[in-house]
C-alpha cells in the first residue's frame, strides 16, 4: 500500500510539472496578440543611448575577430567594443590588439585574476565603460548590424533597466544533440523569458543582455563566485524591482555554435546547473514582493535538477507499470508523466518546422525522427549534468570549465542572413 502511495505520488508530481513547464515553454504562441507583443518595435531613427560592449574572450582566437568586425558593422553611431583578454592568452591577446590597431572604437582591457571567469573579466572591464549601457556578448557571436538601434528604441520607449535580446544556436545539422540544443535555446529565448519578465521574475541571459551602466555598478556587478553570473544578476535585479523587457526578432537574434561535443556539452550543463543552485541558495530570490513569483523563482532555479530527476523516473515509471502487479488505477497514474512527455514531443515538433521556418532552414524528416529518438538520451544526459553539478557544488569545487568553438554556426549564419536581405 505504501509502495503505491508512493509511486502515485511521485507520477502525479512529474506529471504537473511537466504540464506547467509546457504551458510556460508554450507562452508566446497562446494567442496571436501575445507573440506579436513578443517583438522589437521598429527604430524610429533616433538615437539616444551609447554602448559599451564587452567581449570576454579567453582562448578565442578562433573566432574573435570575426566576432570584432560583426559588431562595428553595426548600424548605430555610438558604440565602444572592450575585448577582454586574460595575462595568460598571448593569441587571443594579439587578434584582439590587432583589431584595436584597426578601429579606435575597440579597446583591449587585460584581466590579471590568477583563477579566471568570466564575471570576473566583466568586473575587471566595468570602471572602463564609458556608455549609458553595458552591452554583454560572447566572443563567437554573430550580431545582427541593427540590433543597436533596436535595443535603443527599446530603452527610450519602454523605460526599461534592462533589455534582455534574443540568442539562438544555429547549427542544428552538426549532431543528434545539436539539433537539441538549438530547440531548447528556441524555446527559452522566444517564448520562456517573455513569460518570466511579465512575472517581475527573470534569470537574465548569457550575453545580448544591455544593463544601464549606472544600474549595473549600484549592483555591484557580477557576482565573481558565481557559475551561473547572468542567471545571478537577473535575480538581484528582478528583486529589487528593476524592470526588465524581452523582445526576440528572427532577424535581431544573435547566432551561435552548440558545444562541439558531448562531453564539452555536459560540463556547460554542469556550470550552468551548479550556477542555478549557488543562485538558490543566495537567496536574493526571497526578497521578491510577491508569492507567485518566490514560487516561480523556486521552481525556475530547480528546474535544471527537476528535468534531470524525470528523465530518470519517467521510464521506471512506465517499468513499474508495465512489469509489477500494481492496481489498474496504480498503473494508469504511472503512465501520466510519459503522456505528458508524448505531447511535449509533438510540441517540440511542430517548434523544429517553426524554427526552420524562421531562419530560413530546410529541416528534413531525418531531423524530425533524431529529435524524437535522441529525446530520452537527451535527458539522460541533462541527468549526468545534474548529479555532476551537486556533486562538485558539495565538493566545493567552483572552477570555470571553459566551453571552446570552432565557428561551426558561421557558414549557416552568413546563409541566413543572405537569405534575410534577399
Amino acid at each position: 500500500m505504501l509502495t503505491s502511495v508512493l509511486i502515485s505520488a511521485v507520477s502525479l508530481a512529474l506529471f504537473w510539472m511537466a504540464a506547467f513547464t509546457l504551458w510556460w515553454q508554450m507562452h508566446a504562441w497562446r494567442t496571436p496578440e501575445v507573440l506579436a507583443s513578443t517583438r522589437f518595435s521598429r527604430p524610429d531613427g533616433d538615437e539616444h543611448v551609447s554602448f559599451s560592449l564587452l567581449l570576454p574572450a579567453r582562448h578565442e582566437q578562433a573566432v574573435l575577430d570575426h566576432t570584432i568586425q560583426r559588431l562595428l558593422e553595426s548600424t548605430h553611431t555610438d558604440f565602444e567594443i572592450i575585448v577582454i583578454v586574460g595575462h595568460d592568452d598571448p593569441e587571443t591577446t594579439a587578434v584582439a590588439e590587432e583589431a584595436a590597431a584597426r578601429d579606435p572604437r575597440v579597446r583591449v582591457v587585460v584581466d590579471t585574476h590568477e583563477k579566471k571567469n568570466k564575471p570576473k573579466a566583466m568586473n575587471t572591464a566595468l570602471p572602463h565603460c564609458r556608455g549609458d549601457v553595458v552591452g554583454v556578448f560572447d566572443a563567437e557571436d554573430q550580431v545582427h548590424p541593427e540590433l543597436l538601434a533596436h535595443v535603443d528604441h527599446a530603452f527610450r520607449t519602454t523605460g526599461a533597466d534592462v533589455v534582455q535580446g534574443g540568442v539562438q544556436l544555429i547549427n542544428f545539422h552538426s549532431s543528434w544533440y545539436s539539433l537539441r540544443n538549438c530547440l531548447e535555446y528556441f524555446f527559452w529565448f522566444r517564448s520562456r523569458l517573455h513569460l518570466h519578465a511579465q512575472k517581475g521574475f527573470i534569470p537574465l541571459g548569457g550575453n545580448t543582455v544591455f544593463v544601464r551602466t549606472a544600474v549595473l555598478r549600484e549592483a555591484g556587478g557580477w557576482d565573481p563566485d558565481c557559475l551561473a553570473e547572468d542567471c545571478d544578476l537577473g535575480v538581484r535585479l528582478s528583486s529589487i524591482g528593476k524592470k526588465v523587457v524581452v523582445a526576440y526578432d528572427p532577424r535581431m537574434v544573435t547566432r551561435e555554435e552548440t558545444p562541439g561535443s558531448l562531453v564539452s556539452l555536459l560540463k556547460q550543463r554542469t556550470r550552468w546547473n551548479q550556477g542555478f543552485l549557488q543562485v538558490y541558495r543566495k537567496k536574493d530570490w526571497k526578497q521578491l514582493p510577491g508569492f507567485g513569483q518566490r514560487l516561480l523563482a523556486r521552481y525556475t532555479l530547480m528546474t535544471p535538477f527537476l528535468q534531470a530527476f524525470s528523465g530518470v523516473i519517467i521510464p521506471l515509471n512506465v517499468a513499474i507499470a508495465l512489469f509489477l502487479d500494481v492496481p489498474v488505477g496504480i498503473a494508469f497514474i504511472t503512465f501520466l508523466p510519459a503522456v505528458t512527455a508524448l505531447v511535449t514531443f509533438v510540441f517540440e515538433v511542430v517548434g523544429l518546422h517553426d524554427f526552420g521556418k524562421q531562419y530560413g532552414l530546410r529541416v528534413r524528416f531525418a531531423h524530425y525522427l533524431k529529435l524524437i529518438a535522441g529525446g530520452p538520451f537527451y535527458q539522460v544526459l541533462l541527468a549526468g549534468a545534474a548529479v555532476r553539478a551537486v556533486w562538485r557544488e558539495q565538493r566545493g569545487r567552483n572552477d570555470w570549465e571553459l566551453t571552446t568553438h570552432v565557428g561551426a554556426h558561421l557558414a549557416t549564419a552568413d546563409g541566413i542572413r543572405e537569405d534575410v536581405n534577399a
